[in-house]
Parts: structure tokens; sequence; C-alpha cells
């Protein structure tokens, strides 16, 4: 199990590098912005004054002191979340589909290691990613925002969010590895995977924008940890936690009976 394990990071490693960047650049140029309205003599209010409401519902903007390096990092987090959860769908949509791409399968399938422990490895290696790209993530966040922060609080607020995001890519990577577990061809299965993800973003945004479509926000995980919620609401909801865990469970569940199912038929 360990070398299919290693397998996998070394087969994932440039790409992961290649998100961790990406990471790294967003957050980077996006703080990078918070200095530059800051020292641009422009107020925040001036600047909010002049966007559109829906785009700053959307965003998220009204509910943040943009004045604050750490509300001008609530604002960024929402990308952050964008970044890191498509990673995370396309990376559980590909590790398991790509046996079939690449025609492996053949090959694990006659290792002496059983099926679940070939999935189960897989699943491990992928979570491994996600962490990696968190973490990436937290130190970047706790650096910059640090950074600009000029003594106001920040810690707390910073690693609150992170978890949050941490909380979303696994979910979407267990959306995602489902999703791979029932298509062989690994295309397919990455154009659902983000089809479902982009679905769940697009009903967050109309739920920002209609509040007769309040109760639709328990259907999209893009509303479980927003970053006004979770930083100027007490933190994370347990019962949404809760929620979120039992998704991930569901999805664990579905991946082995999808794969096993697949597998008998290969």
């Amino acid at each position: 199990m360990m070398n299919l394990f290693w397998r996998e990071m070394k087969a994932h490693r440039k790409s992961l590098m290649t998100w961790c960047i990406g990471m790294i650049l967003l957050i980077a140029s996006g703080m990078g912005k918070y200095a530059g309205f800051s020292s641009s003599g422009q107020s925040m209010d001036e600047l909010m004054g002049a966007m559109p409401a829906s785009l700053k519902t959307i965003t998220g903007m009204g509910s943040f002191d943009l004045s604050l390096a750490t509300g001008f990092y609530g604002v960024l987090f929402l990308y952050m979340v964008l970044l890191a959860t498509v990673h995370a769908v396309l990376l559980g949509a590909t590790i398991i589909s790509k046996e079939e791409r690449d025609k492996t399968a053949e090959f694990l399938f006659v290792k002496p290691v059983s099926r679940t422990k070939v999935i189960v490895t897989k699943m491990l290696a992928a979570l491994t990613n996600v962490l990696v790209l968190t973490l990436v993530s937290a130190v970047t966040s706790l650096f910059m925002v640090g950074y600009y922060s000029d003594g106001e609080p920040y810690i707390e607020n910073v690693l609150v969010t992170i978890f949050g995001m941490l909380i979303l890519q696994i979910l979407f990577l267990g959306i995602g590895t489902m999703v791979g577990a029932g298509y062989k061809k690994s295309g397919k299965a990455a154009t659902l995977s983000s089809a479902i993800l982009l679905l769940a973003f697009l009903l967050s945004v109309a739920v920002d924008l209609s509040d007769a479509l309040d109760g639709v926000k328990y259907i999209t995980p893009f509303k479980y940890f927003e970053a006004d919620q979770v930083m100027y609401g007490g933190g994370l909801d347990p019962v949404l936690v809760g929620v979120s865990v039992v998704l991930v469970a569901i999805t664990a569940a579905l991946t082995l009976l999808f794969y096993r199912r697949r597998d008998l038929h290969v």
C-alpha cells in the first residue's frame, strides 16, 4: 500500500506544486491590492460606493470593513475557496479514473492487494495533496495578512476560515472520487465533477441575490463556511460541520461501492 501511496504522490507532485504556486500568487496579489488601495489615498467608502449593489452582495464586500487587512482577506477568501475546491474535485475525479486512461488498471488488479485497499490508498494520497495545499494556504495567509495587519488581531480569523476551506475541499474531493469511481473515462468524470461544483457555486450566488432562495443555502456547500459568518458569526457552525462529515462519509461509501461494481466488469 505504501508503494501505491508514494506512486500517487509522485504522479501528482508537479500538479500539486502548480496549484500551490497559484494559491500563493492569489493571496499575495490580493493582499497587495489592499496595500495599493490603502496607499492610494482613495477611501474604501468611495470604492464601495462606486460598485453595483449586486456585485457587493456576490463578493460579500458589504459584510467587511475593507480598511482592515482581515476585512480585505475575507473578500479574497471567496477566490481562495474556488481555487482550492476546483483542485480538490478535479483531483478526486482523476485519481481513480486515470487508471483506465493510462491503461494501468489491469496492473493494479493483479497486485496482491485488495481493491478496497487500492481505492483507500488512492483516497489517502488525494487527501494528502489537499492537506498540503491547505497548509500552503494557511502559511501564506498568515504571513500576508500579518504583514499588512498593522497590529490588528488576525490569526484566529485566518485559521478559522482556512479550516472551513479544508472541510469544503474534503467534501468536493469526496464528490470527485465518487464520480471518478463511476466513470471509466477521466475526461467525463472531470467534466461532471466540475459541473457539480459550478452548480453549487451558482446556487450560492443565487441565494445571495434573492432572499426568496434562502432555504437553498443548505443545499450548496459554498454557503456553509462563508468568511463573514465564520469570522464574525462565532466561528464554524457545528451543525454544518456535522452535515459536511456525513456527506463526506456518504461519498466515500459510494466511491467504494461504484469502484467495486465497476471492477467486476473490467
